[in-house]
């Protein structure tokens, strides 16, 4: 059933927070946020919420309630990672260091966040035949995903870009909130999601960010690579 038409179990969700961070893949090291919210960090709100092999999330449009306001905060990170053969000597019973010493190897860096943040995802799902069982619909998903999101329920906290900002996320029953952004913008280049079907190549897929009275409509937008 992939690309099957799953129009009518489309859902819209409010996400707030105080604090977001989706970096921009050309500043890392001293990170700077887009403007607004990506489309993959939306799908993995969506993920954090009800994630199954049998759906997979499309995001068809963006709603920015505000109007993006930055400031500049300082972060503690670390300049490692553990080590995935010290990981698989822990799991055989080993002995292993297993963890990183974060005064040894902590760093300070600037980053330009966002503050104050509000948006409305509308997105809808597609069945995608992997490990589907008798009675696996798409009525039986929706359901679930409607219970969860009403329920508060999720898999792991929703967060805004990076762990330290959780995002509040509820469902959205009734009309769409207006924006605070009026008229046509063009934010040029965004990234859009990554491309994981080759482990040893991802590739970062990009779009050109329009958006129209607060809304960034991704359902006809061309991709590149």
């Amino acid at each position: 059933m992939e690309g099957g038409d799953t129009m009518s179990y489309g859902i819209r969700v409010l996400v707030e927070g105080d604090y977001a961070l989706f970096t921009r893949p050309e500043l890392k090291v001293e990170r700077y946020s887009y403007d607004f919210i990506t489309p993959s960090a939306a799908r993995g709100i969506l993920e954090s919420i009800y994630w199954k092999p049998q759906i997979k999330w499309r995001i068809n449009k963006i709603h920015v309630l505000k109007e993006p306001v930055f400031t500049t905060i300082l972060r503690n990170e670390v300049s490692c990672k553990i080590n995935d053969a010290e990981v698989r000597k822990l799991m055989n019973g080993k002995s292993s260091k297993g963890y990183i010493d974060t005064t040894k190897y902590i760093q300070q860096r600037s980053a330009t966040v966002l503050k104050d943040v509000k948006y409305i995802i509308e997105a809808d799902f597609i069945m995608t035949g992997i490990n589907s069982e008798e009675g696996d619909t798409p009525e039986k998903h929706y359901n679930i995903i409607l219970r969860r999101l009403r329920n508060g329920q999720y898999y792991h906290k929703s967060y805004l870009g990076t762990r330290e900002f959780p995002a509040k996320v509820t469902l959205l029953e009734e009309e769409c909130p207006k924006s605070e952004l009026i008229g046509e913008q063009d934010y040029g280049m965004m990234l859009y999601d990554m491309d994981y079907s080759d482990k040893n190549n991802i590739v970062p897929i990009f779009f050109r960010a329009k958006m129209v009275d607060g809304i960034i409509d991704l359902t006809n937008v061309e991709k590149v690579r």
